[in-house]
């Protein structure tokens, strides 16, 4: 596939972008950091990734640079066929309640800038014939939680736009593939004390991959927290006012 990647320097996206190079996909990376973009494309190149692995400036928080950058990968790579887009800010509920603007940089980039970034891509996608758009999520989206209340908010309006997207588009062509992580042990949440069922970026990429591949709408990583979300979301809501979950 030739696909453009918003987030590949570390943590799941590099795990993701990864496997793409090793079984020979063309890539270009889009992100804010040109040092860190410049040693991911060099890593992926030395993967195996088809060809050189373009780089261009992409910032969730700056959206004049979206239209850019796609076009530029799209020009690099002779057309795109998927967009992958893992970026994403995090912060604990209790440092966004003690920081309003922290708050509102978090919301924007996780949920409008996302949202304002994917219509780019899709515009771009069935302009040629359609493609496949996979994007990151979150477990955290699927239902109100204590410990999630802002990060959650974010990402659960986040699902509901690719969900809508899906039914709209996918007639036209566009698969859209919604990945919801749960706890994934990445530089994001180090410091955070992991459950028994935490995951690692690489056994997340490889399921991640599969979806990708498939067209699979919702991939929950691990997998482990399909059965758990669907528990949680079936609590009665004065039982969820009382667990710390």
């Amino acid at each position: 596939m030739r696909v453009a990647f918003l987030g590949a320097t570390r943590g799941m996206g590099r795990a993701l972008a990864r496997l793409l190079a090793e079984r020979g996909d063309a890539l270009h990376l889009l992100g804010r950091n040109s040092d860190k973009l410049a040693r991911s494309a060099a890593d992926l190149e030395v993967r195996g990734a088809a060809g050189e692995v373009g780089t261009t400036e992409c910032d969730l928080e700056r959206p004049e640079t979206f239209e850019a950058a796609l076009t530029a990968a799209a020009e690099q790579l002779g057309g795109l066929e998927a967009v992958v887009v893992t970026a994403a800010l995090f912060a604990t509920q209790e440092e966004l309640e003690a920081d309003l603007d922290l708050t509102r940089r978090l919301l924007q980039v996780n949920f409008s800038r996302t949202v304002e970034f994917c219509e780019r891509a899709r515009h771009h996608l069935l302009a040629a014939g359609g493609g496949k758009l996979c994007v990151f999520a979150s477990v955290a989206g699927d239902r109100g939680r204590k410990p999630m209340v802002l990060y959650g908010a974010a990402k659960a309006g986040l699902a509901a736009y690719l969900e809508g997207l899906d039914h709209r588009f996918h007639a036209a062509g566009l698969e859209v593939i919604c990945v919801k992580p749960g706890f994934v042990r990445t530089g994001m949440t180090a410091g955070l004390t992991p459950p028994p069922f935490a995951g690692e970026p690489e056994a997340v990429a490889r399921r991640v991959l599969k979806a990708l591949d498939r067209g699979t709408p919702v991939v929950y990583v691990p997998a482990v927290w399909r059965g758990i979300m669907l528990a949680i979301r079936l609590l009665p809501r004065a039982v969820m006012r009382r667990i710390g979950f």
